[in-house]
Order: C-alpha cells, then sequence, then structure tokens
C-alpha cells in the first residue's frame, strides 16, 4: 500500500507517495538518490544509517519512510551550506583525521551535530553515550572524538555564526 507524504527533507519541502514497508534509509537512497547515507548492518546496530529527524539522531534503516509526515529529516547532504561550505563538525572531522574509511563519517557526524544542538558542551562521557550507536570499523574512535572536541572548545557561538551564515533562507 502508498501513502503520501509531506516532510522537509534538508530545509526543501517534499511530496511524494511512499510504499508503507520503506525504510527512511530506502527511501533516501533507493529513491531519491541521497547515498551519503549508509547501510551498515540493517537491523540499527551500527549507526551507519544515522540522520537527523526533527532534532533526533535516528538509525534510517529502522525508521519507517511514512513516519517523516510533518516532520523535519536532515542527512549528510543537507549539513554543508548551500555555497558547499562545509559545517563545522565536517570541517573538524577532516583536520582532525575523524574520517579514515568514511563509511561511519556520516552517521558519526549526524549523530554528533544532534547532541550539540542539544547539549552545545557535552562532556566526554555525554559524547561516548551520544556515539554509543555508532560504530568505526576502523576503530578510529579517538580521532572522532578529537574532531567533536575541537568543535566544542571553537565555542559554539562561533559555529552557530558560521552555520547561520552558509545557510539561506528554506521555503
Amino acid at each position: 500500500m502508498a501513502t503520501e507524504v509531506r516532510f522537509k527533507l534538508n530545509g526543501n519541502r517534499m511530496q511524494m507517495t511512499v510504499e508503507d514497508h520503506w525504510t527512511l534509509l530506502h527511501l533516501l537512497r533507493e529513491e531519491l538518490g541521497l547515498t551519503g547515507t549508509k547501510e551498515g548492518c540493517g537491523s540499527g546496530e551500527c549507526g551507519a544509517c544515522t540522520v537527523v529527524v526533527d532534532g533526533l539522531a535516528v538509525n534510517s534503516c529502522l525508521y519507517l519512510a511514512v513516519d517523516v509526515a510533518g516532520k523535519d529529516v536532515l542527512t549528510i547532504e543537507g549539513l554543508a551550506g548551500k555555497d558547499g561550505t562545509l559545517h563545522p563538525l565536517q570541517k573538524s572531522f577532516v583536520e582532525n583525521g575523524g574520517i579514515q574509511c568514511g563509511f561511519c563519517t556520516p552517521g558519526m557526524i549526524l549523530a554528533s551535530k544532534a547532541l550539540l544542538d542539544e547539549n552545545p558542551r557535552p562532556s566526554e562521557a555525554e559524547i561516548k553515550h551520544a556515539l554509543a550507536g555508532n560504530l568505526c570499523r576502523c576503530t578510529g574512535y579517538v580521532p572522532i572524538f578529537a574532531s567533536i572536541q575541537a568543535v566544542i572548545d571553537q565555542g559554539i557561538e562561533e559555529v552557530d555564526v558560521v552555520v547561520r551564515q552558509s545557510e539561506s533562507p528554506s521555503d
């Protein structure tokens, strides 16, 4: 059975017909071509498919596409500014070696964004807790945590200014 859904995706209004059995991961990758969201385990254990829905990090492999109706979805493709300017988290992951093979990176960055949006100054324990559902197959946790900490150390006020400057008003 198909259902019509309206939602925001990376700041853009969307209206689509989705099959009731589709996951959000399927919708993003297979129907919309947004391949930055990765499928790792397909069972919510690895976090490679993490996206942000209404400010919360979710496993898109478990989240039904019909459940995005009326919600705001952010993928890694929507994080950079419209002009291609990297979000401070993306930039920090590059500069601090938080990107290794890159498979877990989109999920790690989006889980980190959801955390920092909720708590701009998390402790190391809070960072580790927020990323506990995101696995890195390269065992690169130290540079990943350092990348997040560098953004925190930079000061969230500065990060917010950079993000606001790179965003353009959406519909």
